[in-house]
Parts: C-alpha cells; sequence; structure tokens
C-alpha cells in the first residue's frame, strides 16, 4: 500500500504545488508537470451504507427475536455481526444528528426534534459549525456523498423554499445528492419530497402503486449504479433513512394481510412469546428476565373487548410495514451484491432511531394529528371500529396503540422517549463488512451508542478526525470507534460512559452499572402533572447480571446510585444538558420556546406560484380571529381551484371556488369537515374575495362564525364548530393558487387544484376583524414593507 500523500486534518486539504522548473514555452522539452489526480480516500477505503430505519423497538425485527419478518436483515446478520448493546437518544431528531456528527445531541443543539428547539444551546437545533458532520468529512477526503430519505435536521425557520441552506443535507450537511423530506414524519402515499433543495411532486400516485420507500430505494439503487459506472475507484458514503416505520403506518394490503390475525391474543401475550423467541437466538442473554408491565399500560384484557379487533389490526398493519421496509433495504443490498461491491461495503443497518414509538395513546390512533393536538377523544371506540378497513390506507394517518410499543420493546421497560430506560435507547442493529469482519453470524455485547458510528467509519477508512473545516477550528468527536470489537468478541468495552436525556427523562451508563429516572409520560402530550426534577424517583441497575434493566438496586445500594447521580450531573454540565426542559406544547409555540421566527406580525402577503410553504414559514391564525383576502381576475368561462390552502386532508383549511361559488372549508382532524359556500356565483373580471373567521374565544380550538365577501359584500356565512388548536399537519404545507399533497376537501383532487383564474395577492389577517372587509392598495404596502 502507497502511503498517503494528503495531511488529511485540514479540510478541505490544501491545495500546495510543488517548487520546479517553470519553463517559457510549453513545448521546451523541460516543460514537466506531474499528472493531475482526482482526490480519494486512502487506498482500502471502503463504500460505507447507513440504512436507519424510523421507531422500531428492540423487539420487533425478526433478526432480534420479533414478530415482524425481516429477511434483509437476517441476511446481512448471517454475514455479520449483532449488536445487542447499541443505544440511540430516545429520539429520532437527537438521534439522527449524534449519527451525522459522531457527538452528542445536545453537543450539538438537538436536546428534542427540531420542532420544539428553544433558545438553550442544547435544545437550538442549531449544529455549531465547530462540530462538522462525518458526510462533509468524507466528501472532502474524495467520497461520493447521498442521503436518501429523511432528514430532520434542519431548524424548522430555516425550513421554506428561501432556506437558508446551510442545514440541508447538500447545503451544509455534506451530501451531493439529497431524495427526500425535511420533517419528523411523511405521508408515505402523498409525500412532500425535494430534490436537493427543490421541492418537487411524486412521481405517481397511491391507485398507480406509489411508496415513498419505494421510491426513495429505486433512488438510492439508480444513484449508486451510476456512480460506481463513472467513478468505479471512489468509494462511496450512502445514507438511506426512509420514514417507515414512523407513524402513518402506510403500507398495501397484501402486506398487512400476511399478518392477519397473527396478533388477536394481544400485547402481553407477544411479549412472552418475543422473549421466548430472543432467548432461542441468543440475542439476549440467557439469564435476561422480562420486565414488568407498569401501571401505566394497560393490559390486554383491560381493554373493552369490542376495541380489540381494530388494536390488533392496528399491529397487523405496523408489521406489514415494517417486513415490506425491510423487503426494499433488501433491493439496495441486492443492487450492491450484483455490482460485486457488497463485501467491501460497510453495512450499518440500525434498526429503529429509538424505541417503538407510544405517541398514538393508549387506544391508538386512526389520525396520530389527534393526539398531538390534546383532542384524542374525537377518535371515539365507535369510530375507531368503522375505521379498521381503512387503516395502513391512504384514508387513513394512523399509529398503534401504547401496548403495542411496550411489546415491541421487549424485553425491556418503557418506549421512545423515555431515555432513562433501555426501551427508549435500545435498538438491534447489524453491521456487515466481510473484507473487515472475518466472524460471520456473530454477536457483539460491548455497550456502543450512535455517536459512536462516524469515528468507526474514519478509522475504518483510515481517515483522521479533521481539526479544521472550511478554516474552523473542530473540537473532539465525542464517539469512541467500535472497531476494535468488530475480530473480538471478548474484546473489553471502550464506550463505558454515556449520559441520556429527553424531556426529563434521564440517566447515565457508567461501566456496566445504570442509573436512571423517568420523568414524564410521552403519550401523555397536554394537561400531565410531573413532578420537579428534584422529586424523580432514581432506579439502580447492574448491567453486569441484568441485561433488561428488571432488578432495581437503588435502596441495595445507595452510594453506587448516589456516584452516578453526580457522575450524570457532570455530563449532563459538560454537553449542555442543562437546563432540562420538560415543556411540551409550549414549546411548540415560538415566542414560548425564544427560537427564532420566519414570520414576524399580524399579517402576511402571498403571490402566486407561492407553495411548500411548512406550517413554520406561515404566520399561525390558531385559536384566533383571522381574515383571508385574494385579488382575482375571473374568466368568463368562471374560476375554480384553489385560492389558498394549509395542511390536507388529516386537518387544514381552503379557500376555493367550486361550481362559481367561493366556498371556505375547515377539516378538524379529517374527522369534521365545515364548509361555508357563497350564496351567489363569483362574477367575471377582478374582484377582492374575503373571508372572516370570528373566533369564539374562551380557551384554545374553540369554533367561530364565517362570512365571505365578493368586494367587501356579504354573500354568505357559516360556522366552524371548533377548531385545532396547535398543529394541522407535521407534513403538508400552504399552497398559493394549488393545493400540493392531499386534498383539504373532497371536492377536489389536490392535483387538479390549480386556480383557473388569476391570483394578484392573498393577504392572511390575524386578530381583529377589518370592518371594511377590503384591503386598498396602501394596506398591501404597509404588510409587504412589514415584512422586510
Amino acid at each position: 500500500m502507497r502511503p498517503d500523500r494528503h495531511a488529511r486534518t485540514m479540510l478541505p486539504i490544501p491545495d500546495r504545488p510543488g517548487p520546479g522548473l517553470t519553463t517559457y514555452d510549453a513545448k521546451d522539452p523541460a516543460t514537466s508537470y506531474p499528472p493531475i489526480e482526482p482526490l480519494l480516500p486512502p487506498e482500502g477505503a471502503p463504500n460505507v451504507v447507513v440504512i436507519l430505519l424510523d421507531d422500531v423497538g428492540f423487539g420487533a425485527s425478526s433478526v432480534f427475536g420479533g414478530p415482524c419478518r425481516t429477511p434483509t436483515a437476517e441476511r446481512l446478520a448471517a454475514g455479520g455481526l449483532r449488536l445487542n448493546r447499541f443505544h440511540t437518544t430516545a429520539l429520532c431528531a437527537p438521534t439522527r444528528q449524534a449519527l451525522l456528527t459522531g457527538r452528542n445531541h445536545h453537543s450539538v443543539g438537538m436536546g428534542s426534534i427540531t420542532e420544539t428547539a428553544t433558545s438553550a444551546p442544547g435544545n437550538s437545533s442549531l449544529r455549531p459549525n465547530t462540530k462538522a458532520p462525518l458526510a462533509l468529512t468524507l466528501r472532502l477526503n474524495g467520497y461520493s456523498t447521498a442521503q436518501f430519505g429523511k432528514c430532520h435536521e434542519v431548524p424548522v425557520w430555516q425550513t421554506s423554499p428561501m432556506g437558508p441552506f446551510d442545514a440541508w443535507p447538500t447545503g451544509g450537511g455534506g451530501f451531493e445528492k439529497f431524495y427526500g423530506f425535511i420533517g419528523g414524519e411523511n405521508n408515505q402515499w402523498d409525500p412532500a419530497l425535494y430534490d436537493g433543495t427543490t421541492p418537487i411532486e411524486p412521481p405517481a400516485t397511491a391507485e398507480e402503486g406509489y411508496h415513498l420507500t419505494e421510491d426513495l430505494v429505486d433512488h438510492a439503487c439508480a444513484w449508486v449504479n451510476q456512480q460506481k459506472a463513472l467513478m468505479p475507484d471512489r468509494p462511496f458514503f450512502v445514507y438511506l433513512a426512509p420514514g417507515a416505520t414512523h407513524a402513518p403506518h402506510h403500507v398495501a394490503p397484501e402486506w398487512i394481510e400476511k399478518y392477519r390475525g397473527r396478533f388477536d391474543d394481544g400485547w402481553d401475550v407477544q411479549r412472552e412469546r418475543t422473549f421466548a423467541r430472543q432467548r432461542e437466538l441468543g440475542v439476549v442473554p440467557a439469564d435476561a428476565e422480562l420486565t414488568a408491565r407498569h401501571d401505566e399500560i394497560p393490559a390486554w384484557s383491560e381493554m373493552p373487548e369490542d376495541l380489540r379487533p381494530v388494536l390488533a389490526r392496528q399491529m397487523e398493519t405496523y408489521a406489514g410495514f415494517l417486513e415490506h421496509t425491510d423487503t426494499e433495504v433488501g433491493r439496495l443490498i441486492d443492487t450492491l451484491e450484483d455490482l460485486g461491491i457488497l463485501d467491501d461495503t460497510i453495512v450499518y443497518y440500525i434498526i429503529g432511531d429509538n424505541g417503538a414509538s407510544a405517541e398514538g395513546t393508549v387506544n391508538g390512533a386512526f389520525n396520530e394529528m389527534a393526539n398531538f393536538n390534546g383532542m384524542a377523544a374525537l377518535e371515539t371506540p365507535e369510530f375507531m371500529r368503522s375505521k379498521i378497513d381503512e387503516f395502513g390506507s391512504p384514508a387513513s394517518y394512523n399509529h398503534y396503540s401504547v401496548g403495542w410499543a411496550w411489546a415491541m420493546d421487549t424485553p425491556l421497560q418503557w418506549t421512545k422517549q423515555v431515555a432513562s430506560h433501555w426501551g427508549g435507547t435500545r435498538n438491534g442493529t447489524v453491521v456487515h463488512w466481510p473484507r473487515g469482519i472475518e466472524e460471520a453470524g456473530g454477536l457483539r455485547s460491548q455497550f456502543t451508542h450512535v455517536i459512536d458510528i462516524a469515528p468507526t467509519i474514519l478509522e475504518a477508512a483510515g481517515i483522521p478526525e479533521p481539526t479544521s473545516v472550511n478554516g474552523v477550528l473542530q473540537s473532539p468527536m465525542e464517539g469512541t470507534s467500535m472497531l476494535y470489537a468488530f475480530g473480538d468478541a471478548e474484546a473489553p468495552e471502550r464506550h463505558d460512559l454515556q449520559y441520556f436525556e429527553m424531556f426529563g427523562n434521564r440517566g447515565v451508563y457508567h461501566r456496566g452499572w445504570s442509573a436512571v429516572t423517568k420523568h414524564r409520560t410521552p403519550w401523555v402530550m397536554t394537561g400531565a402533572a410531573v413532578p420537579a426534577f428534584d422529586d424523580d424517583l432514581w432506579e439502580l441497575y447492574d448491567g453486569g447480571s441484568d441485561f433488561s434493566q428488571a432488578h432495581d438496586l437503588a435502596a441495595e445500594r445507595p452510594e453506587v446510585l448516589a456516584r452516578l447521580q453526580r457522575l450524570w450531573l457532570i455530563e449532563a454540565t459538560k454537553y449542555n444538558v442543562l437546563p432540562m426542559d420538560d415543556r411540551v406544547a409550549e414549546r411548540i409555540e415560538p415566542s414560548l420556546a425564544g427560537r427564532p421566527t420566519l414570520v414576524h406580525g399580524d399579517s402576511q402577503l402571498f403571490y402566486p406560484g407561492m407553495g411548500r410553504l411548512s406550517e413554520n414559514s406561515v404566520v399561525s391564525m390558531k385559536n384566533r380571529s383571522f381574515s383571508l383576502t385574494a385579488e382575482i381576475d375571473a374568466p368568463a368561462s368562471g374560476a375554480r381551484g384553489v385560492i389558498i390552502a394549509q395542511g390536507g386532508r388529516f386537518g387544514g383549511w381552503s379557500l376555493f371556488v367550486r361550481d362559481g361559488r367561493l366556498v371556505f372549508a375547515y377539516n378538524v382532524l379529517g374527522i369534521h369537515l365545515y364548509t361555508t359556500a357563497s350564496d351567489t356565483s363569483l362574477p367575471s373580471g377582478t374582484h377582492q374575495v374575503r373571508m372572516e373567521f370570528a373566533y369564539d374565544g374562551g380557551g384554545l380550538g374553540k369554533g367561530g362564525g364565517v362570512t365571505l365577501y365578493h368586494d367587501g359584500t356579504d354573500v354568505g356565512t357559516g360556522r366552524i364548530e371548533f377548531t385545532q388548536p396547535l398543529v394541522f399537519s407535521a407534513d403538508e404545507t400552504t399552497d398559493i393558487g394549488y393545493e400540493s399533497g392531499t386534498p383539504v376537501s373532497p371536492d377536489y383532487s389536490a392535483r387538479e387544484s390549480a386556480f383557473t383564474g388569476r391570483i394578484h395577492w392573498v393577504q392572511l389577517d390575524v386578530g381583529a376583524e377589518d370592518d371594511d372587509h377590503f384591503i386598498s392598495p396602501e394596506e398591501r404596502l404597509r404588510v409587504a414593507m412589514a415584512r422586510q
């Protein structure tokens, strides 16, 4: 192997031309220059594929003993290693930022998800430029880099089509190619997609056979084939992060039907079955114990008998979704094998970015946005039973029950968001690299964490951690390379100290021992009474003899607990965990959280062609009166289509023209649709149309009256009984002159929603009603100037 001539600790690697003779005439025989050579990583650097699934618990996949078939994971495990003590952060965006930087999530500003960011450094959602991402380091060392799927690391005030794009994958993220979505989740049948930073529409509809996971893998396979065809000597880094299996659990019926009847016995029985299979496979030690069910999680026998078929269907849907996802991942692995490069590729298959999600409430959800708005009671058992055959379909935005999340974390305690216990943070992981791992089908039980992946990849590639990137001095990575354990199952673990924290749920691991305290319950979104941090009850576990945290030793070993509690505080101070913040709903509101907002004031002016505006890119009109005014040209043949819409079929509002009449539709969670139409047709020519909503007041989510106007004249009234108080959607957007994604109203198809006339402008005003019902040019100018 020839020596590497590059000084790779300073990135970009400086161009340093060697001195030598410069001739006057290029035809002079003495003219000689070294050949131009492309920058490549050190010789022997492997390809890297990191696959990160979403919201999969330790006990869900068959490769770790679960009921959901994962043949691709099993195939990779047979030729590689299972890691049964691999840990994440307990929540998606924090795990992803930690994975992509090799630093703890608070160190890179991602103490929670971007939607709940605050001004505190550990929770700001801003990655310091002293902590460059892995993809950038690899790209500046000669790797080709591509990301496909979910990106949940962009601060919400930077998610508009105007950026800035520093935190986007192809902006400052280091990826040359990005195809996927920005945010925490997406509709698998009709996603909001980006190619780089350009918003695009899905290439087909659900009716035409479209599914997001399949689309992502199609693009990943095509990119890998092209990269190897054009740059066979250059290794690549591919990061595949499908939205699966985060809610909504969307998959075709044939995948769901494969599991019909499999979960009729409920979650308590399923945990027993999974645990037996885990012991049989050896993915848990022979002396491991199945942890008990907490009182906050109901037993299957406690659930209403007439609701149980719905609950079983929720789990059938999820299992089909996970198997479908794993099968799609298999197509990427097949591509690597067909190209003859699988043995030279490190494949990390991380089966979940946190524990299974318990955000679907005790009864589960047909539309998970109901719980996020504190309105889960709208989904009555009768309503759920009426929807049993629609779970997983384009008509649903579904999630499963808390009990299934608990079962999918077998044999561990708790779930996603609970960073204190292993149920929230331990995820089964497979690593496959035949050229670097001699033992096929092995098991590794050293404690590892998601921040260890970046330093492992750099060590495997022979690339040093950079000390400077783009002129900025870099802080060291906080993870520990796992490479030492690849060849030795008995090697002493090197990552022996790790803190955990999420919304006050916290703990610390040190040399086998873990001290933990659960502070709040993840599925209780509003109205929860949480204790003071100093009143939290701590537990103590000896991981050397207690794999699943089944036996609390706090009373028996108080001196060990005290030492670990102090150690947690030291680590929390070191990595910007403090101040802890257990607020949830309050942090959704930017003014309460202390984060920037893109939009200021109580008015916003829109122009035709604007679209794909995230909810954080539009002034909020929730829980208050508001008005919409638009100046339009209606053709003589009659106008039709959307003037402005926010959200979609699972929650949102739309102002549109149907059959020549102005219509305002307000959709509450896809359960209640309130429609107000004008009494008279809209005449042709240039006109101002206006809608006013007079909020009842008296609290959150109340109703109000709707009035429609043509050129200041009242042309129709209606009423909305109640509204969504916190959020319309996690993935739908605001569009002017059309509607992307799913339609708010079933009166039109989103793909046929374009306004047939001309829209000059649309203005959204919140607060007091306008007595004039007409906006003057001077007023429009004032709004425009206020936005500067």
